[in-house]
């Protein structure tokens, strides 16, 4: 059972209406998590800018390590619903989440991913050097963002009870059963 409420349609303001056509593509609905948010406008808004960011990372990194980089964090955070989500965004790339073959930068994305979702506080200081020498202090900038925003989203998700979209049900890592 979900702890936050997640509102129909009816029970969204006309500002909250607009604000989800604005973020979802033509056609989407509001997975349960974007349906909590919309519940109070600001979070939703807040949460949004991840895609933003995302969006800004992807011409540096490219989306696929992106996509690892959030999978390794998520992964390591036991979030069902980041890796369910980043499993889809790999998945549907034709990649393999569970034996993917990484090129150099992904490698270093999937190592220190992994580290902050362990511990965000005990990132080993080989791991910060490798990171420092190979993004711009501009790009560490974006990746810590994104980091935090994705860690924030899965302790939403978790915290609220959230259930999983359903359209991400059949992403779910090998042997997880859960839904929320």
């Amino acid at each position: 059972m979900t702890f936050l409420p997640i509102p129909a349609d009816a029970d969204l303001t006309a500002a909250a209406r607009i604000a989800a056509l604005r973020r979802l593509p033509d056609g989407a609905t509001a997975t349960p998590s974007e349906r909590a948010l919309l519940g109070h406008l600001p979070s939703f808004e807040a949460y949004a800018q991840w895609y933003a960011l995302r969006d800004e990372l992807v011409p540096y990194v490219g989306e696929r390590a992106l996509a690892l980089f959030g999978y390794a964090i998520t992964d390591a955070l036991d979030s069902l619903h980041g890796t369910a989500w980043f499993r889809r965004q790999l998945i549907d790339g034709g990649g393999d989440p569970d034996s993917a073959e990484v090129t150099e930068t992904e490698r270093v994305l999937l190592d220190w991913g992994r580290r902050i979702g362990d511990d965000a506080n005990a990132v080993p200081d080989e791991i910060a050097a490798v990171i420092q020498t190979k993004f711009s202090p501009g790009l560490r900038l974006m990746l810590v963002a994104f980091a935090g925003q994705t860690v924030a989203a899965a302790v939403f998700a978790a915290a609220g009870r959230i259930p999983l979209a359903e359209e991400l049900l059949d992403f779910r890592r090998p042997g997880d059963d859960r839904t929320s």
